[in-house]
């Protein structure tokens, strides 16, 4: 194809080409696609395949056309592309100029390439990684905690008021203002006092009452209850049935049996291995927030602007959306800045997120770092599990979907990166305890905020998130 490519534009990473392609390679192109056609062709009057192409052309002529432009642009693009020997960052932005039958089809191309990076020697990269070994304090804790939630109750033998630990067999019915409310009333109800299953003050009035006993509880509902009963005054009229005493699960082979363990020790074994894992995790967070750190700091390089454009309209939108249906998941550090800060703000945001972008990809290129189909299958899978009962819907979508399979592609291509470096580093391992690192995580994510971190902030948001969630959990009338 005798196309004509002249560069409009050559501006740092930006680059801008006109494109001409004459109408007679046009025309070859119509001519033959319209011969192919007609080897098929049915009409009335004419034997199969005996269809004049100038009777297609009248009948197709459009579609045919419509269908070779596009071809010719896709071609003549990628190989005008290709001449020149660089990598566009993102799909080309192509716009038709100018087109009319029997003239030349003229178009233009915009595109971002990719920065020159020189990367940095990866072994001299000093890293601290902490390792936070399982206690047998915390090991023991755990268990008991499995046991507790295993215990049983029975009635008790002796005379006596119910006591914080036994548990209560009640009926109740709340009211508000003197009339009941949704959700609010129970029979044969039973309630571990002492276990804030219930909205505070509740438990504490029970305790002291006899069994038979009727009784009126009064209490004020959170302010962050439903909305109907948030910060209102309620009474529950209560009638104690039975006082039962909890009866703990003794810790024994048979205990550990039952939690798909062979034996105590084998269960204390399992916890362990729970325990340093959930553990590493955190840590292993906290390893890959300071390797992103070193790399943004090691490598500068030219942006381009259109993908920090791209990402900071994707922030800005997040955050402006947040900051109107969800004002109380905004930083209060945020809240108190105009919309000028935030926005010098949120851009240094994406410009770190696109610098360590192209750098993470650049390492995974250079050292040919790729997903595997059975990683990216296994990374589907997940995403599939994460949604029970719609796992068949999730994986149609994906496979259907190119963009959103390149979603789940990503961050596993960007963890592999990331081992890939830290085998490389010279890495130091601490063992520190959990308050240790738990404090180290609240310091590190209060200077990441102050400096603009991405990651710590969309951390410091997923935590409100799951805070809010929590909270609505809990607002289901009179229990939590």
């Amino acid at each position: 194809m005798a196309a004509q490519v002249t560069e409009t534009t050559n501006e740092g990473l930006k680059r801008g080409y006109k494109v001409v392609v004459p109408a007679a390679d046009i025309e070859e192109r119509v001519t033959t696609r319209l011969t192919e056609v007609a080897r098929t062709a049915r009409m009335p009057g004419f034997r199969p395949g005996k269809v004049p192409v100038s009777l297609l052309r009248k009948t197709y002529g459009n579609a045919v056309m419509g269908e070779v432009l596009e071809a010719t642009v896709n071609e003549s693009s990628q190989s005008a592309l290709a001449d020149k020997d660089f990598r566009p960052v993102s799909q080309p932005k192509i716009e038709i100029e100018k087109f009319e039958e029997g003239a030349d089809l003229e178009y233009t191309i915009e595109l971002e390439i990719f920065p020159e990076i020189s990367l940095a020697d990866f072994g001299k990269l000093k890293l601290e990684r902490f390792k936070v070994p399982a206690t047998d304090e915390q090991i023991d804790g755990a268990i008991e905690q499995m046991a507790n939630s295993r215990k049983e109750s029975k009635p008790i033998t002796e005379a006596r008021k119910i006591a914080t630990g036994d548990v209560a067999i009640i009926d109740f019915v709340g009211r508000v203002d003197g009339e009941e409310f949704a959700g609010g009333k129970a029979d044969g109800y039973s309630l571990e006092l002492g276990s804030g299953a219930f909205i505070p003050g509740f438990e504490e009035q029970i305790v002291g009452h006899d069994a038979g006993d009727k009784f009126d509880v009064s209490v004020t509902f959170p302010e962050n209850y439903t909305e109907t009963l948030a910060g209102k005054e309620a009474v529950f009229e209560v009638t104690l049935n039975e006082i039962h005493e909890s009866i703990p699960a003794e810790i024994n082979d048979e205990l550990a049996k039952s939690m798909g363990a062979e034996s105590v020790e084998d269960l204390k074994r399992q916890v362990k291995e729970a325990q340093e894992m959930e553990m590493g995790a955190f840590t292993k967070m906290r390893l890959k927030r300071d390797l992103l750190d070193l790399l943004d700091n090691e490598h500068k390089f030219e942006l381009p602007q259109g993908m920090i454009q791209s990402e900071f309209d994707a922030i800005w939108e997040q955050f402006t959306h947040q900051r109107e249906h969800h004002p109380d998941q905004v930083d209060a550090d945020d809240q108190d800045k105009s919309d000028e800060e935030l926005q010098k703000e949120y851009r240094e945001i994406a410009e770190r997120r696109v610098r360590l972008g192209l750098l993470l990809a650049e390492i995974g290129r250079v050292n040919e770092i790729t997903v595997s189909p059975e990683e990216l299958n296994r990374a589907l899978m997940q995403e599939a599990q994460r949604h029970p009962g719609q796992e068949k819907e999730v994986l149609e979508y994906f496979k259907n979907n190119p963009e959103a399979m390149q979603s789940l592609q990503s961050p596993v291509l960007e963890d592999k990166v990331i081992d890939f470096i830290v085998e490389l580093a010279d890495v130091t391992d601490k063992d520190v305890s959990i308050e240790e690192l738990m404090a180290e995580a609240t310091e590190s994510a209060a200077k990441s905020s102050e400096s603009g971190d991405s990651g710590e902030k969309k951390k410091k948001s997923s935590a409100k998130k799951k805070a809010s969630a929590k909270g609505k959990a809990k607002k289901s009338t009179a229990k939590k």
